[in-house]
């Protein structure tokens, strides 16, 4: 096909030879197949921040940070300089997290290049070659479920180790390639250490994948993988090689009413954004 205008840049830049298809348009990003040189990739090219859904809540920026005070105020001012500064933030801000977690040995798309709002990396495939499917559009039988469960909370644990927490992990963000689940879309994965929600977002993740896993094997619906493996993490016990058991007791003490509100709006948050994904379009 025709190169869209987005991918032109990298096309001149000889970064990549042809575009082969348009793979699937997201909330934030429109994905396309291309070739370069005897390798077949991805380009993620992100959408302009008023021409997409994904709303960049505060949990998310926090703590990232920019490279002068002139940055910040037009940021906090919300001038046109402050709002492509903000978009600039977001975009690298999945880049950065892809190539740390590729780096720990995460399984993440390989990453290549970052031109000019478009991302160049590896397209992740099935056992025919094929585009992997995300895992809400798979099957799985009990057995397969508990296996796949199992090796993406190791791909959690990893990440935690490595500092970051992912924010929005689902079965709407996760491949099922050849050998294995692959982590997928990263712009508003947080630094552990330095968000104060990380920890909502990491019990987030963990249930999410329970849930979605739960519903082929009912058991997993018990566990309680997200409280472990923060406790682990706050008392610096968490390794990549740790054995979870999925058991937790609560700490008991006074209610945290504002937390517990909070986590109330993001379950309402996820539920809408779940709809939009399922009404996104499969290609």
């Amino acid at each position: 096909m025709k190169a869209p205008p987005r991918l032109q840049s990298l096309v001149d830049e000889g970064l990549i030879d042809t575009v082969v298809r348009q793979l699937m348009s997201g909330k934030e990003a429109m994905v396309y197949v291309v070739r370069c040189g005897d390798e077949t990739r991805c380009a993620k090219v992100y959408k302009e921040a008023d021409k997409r859904s994904f709303r960049q809540a505060v949990d998310y920026t926090e703590n990232r940070r920019v490279r002068n005070s002139r940055e910040t105020r037009a940021m906090a001012k919300g001038t046109r300089f402050g709002r492509q500064v903000t978009e600039a933030i977001w975009q690298s801000a999945e880049v950065d997290a892809l190539y740390r977690l590729a780096a720990a040995g995460v399984r993440v798309p390989v990453p290549y290049n970052f031109l000019e709002g478009v991302l160049l990396m590896e397209l992740v495939t099935d056992a025919n070659g094929d585009a992997a499917p995300r895992l809400n559009d798979v099957a799985f039988t009990p057995e397969e479920a508990v296996r796949h469960h199992g090796s993406l909370l190791k791909e959690v644990v990893r990440m935690l180790c490595a500092g970051v927490v992912h924010g929005d992990l689902s079965e709407f963000n996760v491949l099922l390639s050849a050998d294995g689940p692959v982590v997928i879309d990263l712009p508003q994965a947080v630094d552990a250490a330095g968000n104060n929600h990380a920890r909502r977002m990491l019990l987030r993740d963990v249930e999410n994948l329970r849930n979605f896993f739960g519903q082929f094997a009912p058991e997993l619906l018990a566990t309680r993988y997200g409280d472990e493996i923060w406790h682990l993490y706050e008392r610096g016990l968490l390794r990549v090689e740790t054995v979870l058991s999925g058991t937790h007791v609560r700490d008991t003490g006074p209610v945290d009413l504002g937390n517990v509100l909070r986590e109330v709006d993001d379950a309402r948050e996820e539920e809408a954004a779940r709809r939009v994904r399922m009404q996104l379009p499969r290609l």
